[in-house]
């Protein structure tokens, strides 16, 4: 019973320690209604949508068995953001979380002002198991909305993000993985043909402009100080 209470103490400490960062988490209620609408709203016969496919693309495989990578991201993005709520400090946090809603609402504004889609998908999948995965993803996700990549954009935030928490320092295993997940999962967007080269980078030059912008804000705060 005293281990119960003890653990008990333990985890109403922690959660007065982390509650603030849970709030973070209600942007999800703006993101996913936003992103179903534009879904919904913006498909291949919208007037003016631009498709994106590229020359370079055509020169690119399918390859079915980049979805393992590709569903991965889910797990990947999930976990890093338990991982960032219970161990990163208040400004790792803070950063990892706007970069994730800054970077997620820039990429449906743009959506918005520049429809977009991709005619890539392959007319036959491979009858096996990866085929099988990649024909229910196609099913459920729109070959809209794909500029710039959020899969591109949101693993490389969370990269970023875990290769600066000071929690993982002397874990660089972790890190290290977390890179080739990274590249792992960037690469199987295009090799899906879920993305364009231009939707991936899109992706990259979105986070480096938001990165850019995060460094110079840092540059002007000491310099004030």
């Amino acid at each position: 019973y005293s281990g119960y209470l003890l653990e008990m103490k333990v985890m109403m400490k922690t959660f007065k320690k982390i509650w603030w960062r849970l709030l973070f988490a209600l942007y999800a209620f703006i993101y996913l209604p936003w992103f179903f609408y534009l879904e919904h709203k913006i498909t291949m016969d919208y007037p003016g949508i631009h498709i994106l496919n590229g020359t370079i693309d055509s020169y690119i495989p399918f390859l079915e068995i980049f979805i393992i990578p590709y569903l991965l991201w889910f797990v990947y993005i999930a976990a890093s953001c338990i991982y960032m709520v219970l161990k990163a400090d208040n400004k790792e946090f803070i950063r990892f979380a706007l970069s994730l809603i800054i970077g997620m609402s820039v990429s449906m504004f743009i959506c918005m002002i520049y429809p977009n889609g991709l005619t890539l998908r392959p007319d036959n999948i491979p009858d096996n198991i990866f085929g099988k995965l990649v024909a229910v993803l196609y099913a459920t996700d729109t070959t809209t909305n794909v500029f710039p990549s959020i899969h591109v954009y949101n693993s490389i935030a969370v990269h970023t993000a875990l290769s600066k928490c000071k929690a993982l320092k002397e874990h660089k295993y972790i890190v290290n993985a977390s890179l080739i997940l990274c590249i792992l999962i960037c690469l199987s967007t295009i090799f899906l043909k879920q993305h364009s080269v231009y939707d991936v980078i899109g992706g990259i030059v979105l986070m480096a402009f938001y990165a850019l912008h995060s460094a110079r804000k840092k540059c002007r705060s000491k310099v004030r100080s």
